[in-house]
């Protein structure tokens, strides 16, 4: 299946739903509810077993996912804000919390769900802006330089910054 290429069309979200999905430990989605695929625009089919990246805007830095796996797969949950790639192309923002899920016996983990929700317009602005500075720094220097600029611009705004839960860091100091 190929990636849609996108359009600037936003999908509004309705505030009192959630997307929710489910992944295995490596990433490949188990379960999506219904909100998920309307917003998405695929059927069950074409989600179950294909990468949670199916989903994912050119417009996401990668070093927001690099984070994200850093810290869910340590078994620490984490919220991010992230623009996701309808299968028409539109794209969607989202709050989302991402958290692990363990084997009941071993206490490994066996997957993740993620919890979505819409996002003000305000927060938008603001991340739209970071991510487009860090998408400029990865293409010129690389996703490591993105994350030292990252973790610049997070100690100039404060002194104990938890990447388990970057985005509300962000959203704390805007």
């Amino acid at each position: 299946m190929s990636k849609p290429i996108p359009i600037d069309e936003e999908i509004e979200l309705d505030p009192k739903r959630y997307i929710v999905s489910e992944t295995d430990e490596k990433g490949k989605i188990t379960f999506c509810n219904d909100y998920f695929m309307e917003v998405a625009g695929y059927s069950k089919e074409e989600l179950i077993g294909k990468p949670h990246s199916i989903i994912r805007h050119p417009d996401m830095p990668r070093v927001v996912f690099k984070l994200l796996w850093e810290t869910i797969s340590q078994g620490k949950n984490i919220n991010a804000v992230v623009k996701n790639l309808a299968k028409d192309g539109r794209y969607y923002w989202i709050f989302t919390e991402f958290e692990s899920r363990r084997d009941t016996d071993t206490g490994k983990i066996i997957g993740y769900t993620a919890s979505r929700k819409s996002i003000s317009k305000f927060v938008i602005e603001v991340i739209a802006k970071l991510y487009k500075e860090l998408l400029e720094i990865e293409k010129e220097s690389g996703v490591e330089e993105s994350e030292k600029y990252l973790i610049m611009f997070l100690k100039e705004k404060g002194d104990d910054i938890e990447f388990s839960n970057i985005m509300e860091e962000i959203h704390r100091f805007y």
